[in-house]
């Protein structure tokens, strides 16, 4: 079937740099690039900026980079308390949106991108939806911080998906905000090594096993991470989870969905009757997207191995320093850890070479976030927010180094990139 647009496409306008996705790392690069002094729009797909900082709740802002990055001005302007673990999402969409007006960006909300425009084998805008109807933006140079690699996937770029053998990806989650905790509970939990002794004489951990294999919490919910917020009689709660299924078919993401919110029923539930303390909890907020982990991957001109996380490897090509995370694969095939923790804890800080970012094949494209060019396992690693909000900060600098030479993305110079980011006070090198 040849399908058409209705009409011909109206042209919203043209911008130096077109930054698609405006969670953490499409912020990052869209005021890296403004401060740069280029014109910059940023669409967002969904009603408020932040992506999975506000509206997917996910308030344990993970991972670590060397000092200097994008990531640390967020923690300021965020105030983030307890190693970013309580920052409030409703705070974050106002603060964040305050930091693009300021910094001269563009954004556009609810403005889901759906194609690309090509001329030859280079990107020059995507086409979006609007209140008017699809609408073409055009750019100069455009950057791709959706999660999913959606331009680049459209642009044609070569995409890997899931793990090596069956393309399994990491599961599916919601997160969720509970009050109506006793303030005297001191009961938290983090990881899947964070062994608590209950006052009744149980083990959280072992408790929240048995729980998932007697039917108390669903099956592959066999771990209920309590995340401290610094409120009194507060958690942030990361224990939902649907495997098997594929981030990229909404099919999939509507069963999901139905699965997800009643996961949320059953883990308070859970926690009302046997957690002392936890008798009167509620949900105060949920997240307004799922949780993606994981779903494509775009090969760049070079790719983050298993060796060079596990090894701890340098790059005279770097542009993020010292990313620095365990090996976070949630189990795709079940609940837990895929890995051991003493395996998953081996990760080294590493290096992230501008070629991951840089897609194979398609021109005047930068990707940045979950989706560079990196393994499965690598990609567990460096997928967490302030790894990839450094991610979008070197992404904005590629922009902002092409358009100043006037050269494609493809030939930009590594050591023009390196130094404008040193110049903004990130440390590259040791």
């Amino acid at each position: 079937m040849e399908m058409h647009y209705s009409r011909e496409l109206p042209v919203a306008g043209t911008w130096d740099v077109l930054v698609c996705g405006a969670g953490p790392t499409g912020i990052a690069a869209a005021v890296t690039a403004a401060r740069q002094g280029y014109g910059v729009l940023l669409l967002e797909r969904y009603g408020a900026v932040g992506g999975n900082l506000t509206l997917g709740n996910v308030s344990p802002v993970m991972g670590g980079v060397a000092p200097g990055t994008f990531a640390e001005e967020v923690d300021r302007l965020l105030e983030a308390p307890d190693g970013a673990t309580g920052i409030d999402p409703e705070r974050a969409k106002i603060e964040l949106t305050q930091l693009l007006h300021r910094e001269g960006v563009t954004f556009r909300l609810q403005t889901p991108v759906f194609d690309v425009l090509k001329d030859g084998g280079a990107v020059i805008g995507v086409v979006a939806s609007t209140q008017q109807g699809p609408t073409a933006f055009l750019g100069r140079r455009v950057i791709d911080c959706t999660g999913d690699g959606l331009v680049a996937a459209l642009a044609g770029a070569e995409v890997m998906m899931g793990r090596e053998g069956d393309g399994r990806v990491q599961p599916m989650s919601l997160m969720y905000l509970i009050d109506g905790v006793d303030p005297e509970s001191t009961l938290v939990c983090r990881h899947e090594t964070d062994y608590t002794v209950m006052e009744d004489g149980r083990e959280y951990l072992a408790l929240c096993e048995q729980a998932a294999a007697d039917g108390r919490l669903p099956e592959n919910v066999t771990i209920v991470r309590l995340y401290p917020t610094g409120r009194p009689g507060e958690r942030m709660v990361n224990a939902t989870q649907e495997n098997g299924l594929n981030p990229l078919s909404g099919a999939d993401l509507e069963a999901a969905e139905i699965s997800l919110r009643n996961q949320i029923r059953q883990v308070n539930q859970f926690l009302r009757t046997e957690i002392k303390g936890f008798e009167h909890i509620r949900t105060r907020v949920s997240a307004s997207t799922m949780g993606i982990r994981e779903s494509r991957r775009i090969r760049g001109r070079a790719i983050v191995e298993d060796a060079d996380v596990a090894e701890g490897r340098t790059f005279p090509d770097v542009v993020v320093h010292r990313a620095g995370f365990c090996f976070d694969i949630h189990n795709p095939a079940g609940g837990g850890q895929a890995e051991p923790i003493e395996v998953a804890r081996s990760a080294q800080a590493h290096d992230i070479p501008m070629g991951c970012l840089q897609p194979a094949g398609v021109e005047n494209l930068i990707v940045a976030g979950r989706c560079i060019s990196g393994t499965h396992r690598a990609h567990s690693s460096y997928r967490v927010m302030n790894i990839c909000m450094a991610m979008g900060q070197a992404a904005g600098m590629m922009a902002a180094s092409s358009l100043d030479a006037g050269t494609p993305v493809s030939e930009i110079q590594v050591a023009d990139v390196q130094r404008r980011l040193t110049e903004a006070g990130c440390r590259l090198f040791d």
